[in-house]
């Protein structure tokens, strides 16, 4: 049990200061509202948050349960042959019941500003199309969660294998994420990962709950993908 609880606790932090980042700090505030307050982290900000959330989060549970915290990694692990069919399932539920707590308590927190209201994809849920971000399209949408999942796991196997450099890994995952973050966010707001992406549209609902598939089903193509090629080719014995 602790090697879930662990997944839990790990995915409950990313979305918290991931999302939380987005949703409380990511905007600036308005003038009219607030006249001297300070400009918002914007893109680079919030990609950060996310990317650092991994790295100490790596270096907290890594040891416990290899933090996977996300749903697409630890599929493409089972995919891999790296982790049993009952450990997979009791991460992916553990990862879902954490991002879903910190979207509740992101909630909790978002409540006690004078001017929250929950409107569409609030809390920092994933989207696409007219009304998010850039507007880009399904077609987009989906193609960068693969590819970007696909690089993502790509780098974790790599970084992890018996070539990687064991002390940095959890780094180099993190900066992956930065750099992933700094492309995606104004096409879907980032996701690879179907658990970040679930906990926000469970609370935000309409859009952001109707779109949800493409940020289940996207990043675990890509993170099959990954586990794929490199089972098949990267992780044999060189003869």
């Amino acid at each position: 049990m602790k090697k879930y609880l662990a997944e839990l606790i790990g995915t409950f932090a990313l979305v918290l200061f991931g999302c939380g980042a987005a949703v409380v700090d990511g905007k600036t505030i308005p003038a009219a509202v607030l006249p001297d307050a300070p400009l918002g982290i914007g893109i680079l900000g919030i990609a950060l948050a996310f990317g650092l959330a991994v790295v100490v989060m790596a270096y907290a549970i890594g040891p416990i349960s290899g933090c996977h915290i996300n749903p697409a990694i630890t599929i493409s692990m089972l995919v891999a042959r790296k982790i049993s069919g009952k450990d997979a399932i009791g991460y992916v539920v553990a990862q879902f019941v954490g991002a879903t707590i910190a979207a509740a308590l992101l909630y909790e927190f978002q409540k006690g500003s004078p001017n929250f209201a929950m409107g569409e994809y609030a809390l920092g849920s994933n989207g696409w199309g007219p009304g998010y971000l850039g507007g880009y399209s399904t077609e987009s949408a989906f193609v960068a969660e693969t590819v970007l999942t696909f690089l993502f796991l790509f780098v974790i196997f790599a970084t992890t294998s018996r070539w990687g450099n064991s002390t940095m890994a959890g780094l180099a995952i993190g900066l992956t994420l930065v750099l992933i973050h700094l492309v995606a966010i104004p096409i879907t707001g980032t996701s690879v990962n179907p658990a970040r992406s679930f906990g926000p549209a469970i609370f935000a609902g309409g859009k952001a709950l109707g779109q949800l598939w493409l940020f289940i089903i996207a990043p675990v193509i890509g993170g099959i993908l990954a586990a794929l090629l490199w089972h098949g080719v990267f992780d044999k014995e060189v003869k």
